[in-house]
């Protein structure tokens, strides 16, 4: 048998630790600014750049795709080279990985803050970086299928399992999401509208936590986990009832994040079902990675990476059991807008992801630079003071959620609710939103001692830029038959074909009928296109983020239609490009806003809200009163919804600028009669006409209130 010599490829390991090192203390800065504006506007910093609705989704996309991204990357360029001992098919391929991530990430720095975004949350990027995105990831397929095929080892291991089934379903959902007509280089509308623009957002929305949050994290699990505890993993066939399982039915279950909504019952009652029975996979991958502990137990006790990757299984566990729970739909009727699910989702990002990654990072960066960790202490320091972060974070808002909960919901003796003013329930969790502060700063404390601990230990050691290894060359037509799944582990190509299939069968069943069944979303008549005014309203809204803080769901519970009015329908969205009912509520439901104040109302709200709403943590928008309403593109807006099934008349697009300069100056000299030294051409005269229109449809009345 002829020994073959190589070596591992360790300078693109470093390059994506630095990255991932970098992107996460930024992220995560942004998300400490973004809390503190949850209780002192002020902090937003004077400008329209930094303010929540811009940077929250900077701080999702900043932590998800660059602190968590380049972290995959690390961990996975490292541990595929070893597990198939074969360097990287192509360092050229590996390198235009790299720095296009990193352009990527850059791009989508400089534009939401600028506003440019989609309006789906967690893929709110424009379509440049979109198709950038795809090409960067079949860049990121061909080197790592190619390292699989070019193997050295006879079974492709499990961590590869979960490293295939990412990097296909992460495709899928790109490309089915980022479905979108280009109406400028910076705008786009995506081609799905209202309830099935909904269900193909959270059935991303979701499977991005699975297929980028989760699986790639178990491949690492299933690695350094054992490489920690120097003990094989506790069990090979628990493995592949984990594998299976999990991908096939976590496709399934994102029509939870629905329940209650305008999308059809049948529909969510399949995201709940499957969701309970996510359970069952996704504790079988807690146990099997804590199992393979047995026996180490001890080692736990002096060794940090250990005490960093016990939490993370933990938590991944906690988080696991903690969103079935949700699914359900009694249990979601008091969590779904509340904070309760922001401090779920951070008990998997805090602590799965995060923890995870620390505990990797410490564990690798000594290997690679041939030295021994700088300080245990530092490291030790960072666990704990993280571990309280969660801590602080997650209790503060669990409590805050229900609180917002019971007090939404809470009606007197004679029947009518107790807390009708929304800024009633906003004040009483702003102690709460003070403490999730302290936590995130705590948490990023840790981060920040990490760093100096990881920059001392590479200046300890030199990197070995290029790891000599070797290994017998792999047989030729190597067939391992003694069992199906031993055989599928020595066909990569088979096995992403049928993981493939796998992750399919569940987003085609649930979305096929949505679109092509009309009595899904039956329409109504007196819904009609909005008004080239409102058009441009409504994409200040996106631009602005509003769906960050406000829904656009009134769900048919008594104490929702008591404070909004009429609960939503389905067929009241069809012409919403992108759909924007939001997921969170920090402020009240826009859904029925319209012509429920004056127009002057708007005006000063904008300004100044707490003009208005003495207490109101909402930033003001002052540059809307300032700026001009920019109508280059309006006509290609027109013929782009006209195109995505908007019934607006042939050759209307000439026609609509002088509509909406009529609109703008009838609304523009109601506000000056009152007073308002409003102008027709700035950008808060299609807002507020946008904000009046919006809910008012099913009364079959379309007219803008003067």
């Amino acid at each position: 048998m002829t020994v073959e010599k190589f070596s591992y490829d360790n300078k693109i390991v470093r390059d994506f630790a630095i990255a991932s090192i970098v992107f996460g203390v930024v992220g995560m800065l942004v998300g400490l600014l973004a809390a503190l504006q949850l209780f002192a506007p002020v902090h937003n910093l004077g400008t329209q750049y930094t303010t929540f609705g811009r940077i929250r989704p900077l701080h999702t996309n900043a932590v998800i795709f660059a602190f968590v991204g380049n972290a995959i990357f690390m961990g996975l360029y490292y541990s595929l080279q070893r597990v198939c001992k074969a360097r990287m098919f192509s360092d050229l391929l590996s390198r235009i990985h790299f720095w296009g991530w990193q352009l990527i990430i850059v791009l989508a720095a400089i534009t939401l803050p600028l506003g440019l975004t989609s309006g789906k949350e967690y893929a709110e990027l424009e379509w440049p970086i979109d198709i950038m995105i795809a090409l960067v990831w079949v860049v990121f397929a061909i080197n790592m299928f190619g390292t699989i095929f070019k193997r050295r080892e006879k079974h492709i291991y499990v961590a590869v399992w979960f490293y295939i089934a990412t990097v296909v379903t992460v495709a899928v959902l790109h490309i089915v999401n980022s479905v979108e007509i280009p109406v400028s280089f910076f705008k786009s509308y995506p081609v799905y509208a209202g309830v099935q623009d909904a269900l193909v957002q959270w059935w991303y929305g979701h499977n991005a936590v699975a297929f980028f949050l989760t699986t790639p994290y178990l491949g690492m699990m299933y690695y350094f986990l054992p490489k920690m505890a120097g003990r094989p993993v506790y069990s090979y066939k628990l493995s592949i009832v984990h594998f299976w399982s999990l991908i096939f039915i976590y496709i399934w279950a994102g029509p939870h994040h629905l329940l209650y909504s305008a999308l059809p019952d049948w529909a969510q009652s399949l995201g709940v079902v499957f969701s309970i029975m996510l359970i069952a996979p996704s504790w079988g991958g807690m146990i099997n990675g804590l199992l393979t502990l047995r026996g180490a137990w001890d080692k736990v006790r002096d060794d940090v990476t250990l005490k960093f990757m016990v939490v993370a299984v933990t938590c991944y566990g906690m988080a696991t059991f903690e969103g079935p729970m949700l699914s359900l739909k009694n249990v979601n009727a008091i969590a779904h807008f509340t904070d309760w699910i922001v401090a779920h989702v951070h008990i998997g990002a805090l602590g799965w992801n995060g923890f995870l990654t620390f505990g990797i990072l410490y564990w690798l960066i000594p290997r690679i630079y041939k030295t021994s960790l700088y300080s245990k202490k530092m490291a030790a320091f960072h666990f704990w003071v993280g571990t309280l972060g969660i801590v602080f974070y997650a209790a503060s808002l669990y409590w805050a959620g229900i609180t917002q909960s019971l007090m939404w919901k809470q009606f007197t003796p004679l029947g009518i609710l107790q807390y009708p003013n929304f800024l009633e329930t906003v004040i009483q969790i702003i102690p709460m939103y003070m403490i999730r502060a302290f936590g995130g700063a705590l948490y990023l404390t840790g981060v920040v001692v990490m760093v100096v601990n990881l920059i001392k230990t590479a200046k300890s050691g030199v990197l070995e830029a290029n790891e000599p290894a070797e290994a017998p060359a792999l047989e030729k037509d190597y067939v391992d038959k003694s069992t199906k799944h031993r055989w599928l582990e020595t066909r990569p190509g088979k096995f992403a074909l049928l993981a493939t299939i796998a992750i399919i069968i569940g987003g085609a069943i649930e979305m096929i009928p949505t679109f092509m069944i009309k009595a899904n979303i039956p329409t109504i008549p007196s819904v009609k296109p909005y008004t080239p005014l409102e058009l441009q309203g409504r994409d200040i809204y996106v631009r602005e983020g509003c769906y960050t803080c406000h829904s656009q769901m009134i769900r048919p519970f008594r104490s929702e239609t008591e404070r909004y009015g009429e609960y939503s329908k389905a067929g009241e969205f069809v012409y919403d490009h992108p759909f924007q009912w939001g997921s969170k509520r920090i402020g009240p439901d826009l859904m029925r806003i319209g012509k429920k104040y004056p127009n002057l109302w708007h005006y000063n709200h904008m300004e100044n809200p707490r003009n208005v709403s003495p207490g109101s943590i909402m930033p003001n928008y002052d540059w809307l009163l300032k700026q001009n309403l920019d109508n280059s593109t309006l006509e290609s807006k027109i013929n782009a919804m006209r195109t995505l099934g908007v019934p607006y008349a042939p050759g209307y697009e000439k026609q609509a600028l002088q509509d909406l300069t009529k609109q703008a100056e009838e609304l523009a000299a109601d506000l000056q009669k009152n007073g308002a030294p409003a102008q027709s051409n700035k950008e808060i005269i299609a807002l507020i006409a946008y904000l009046q229109r919006m809910g008012t449809d099913i009364k079959g009345d379309t007219t803008t209130v003067k």
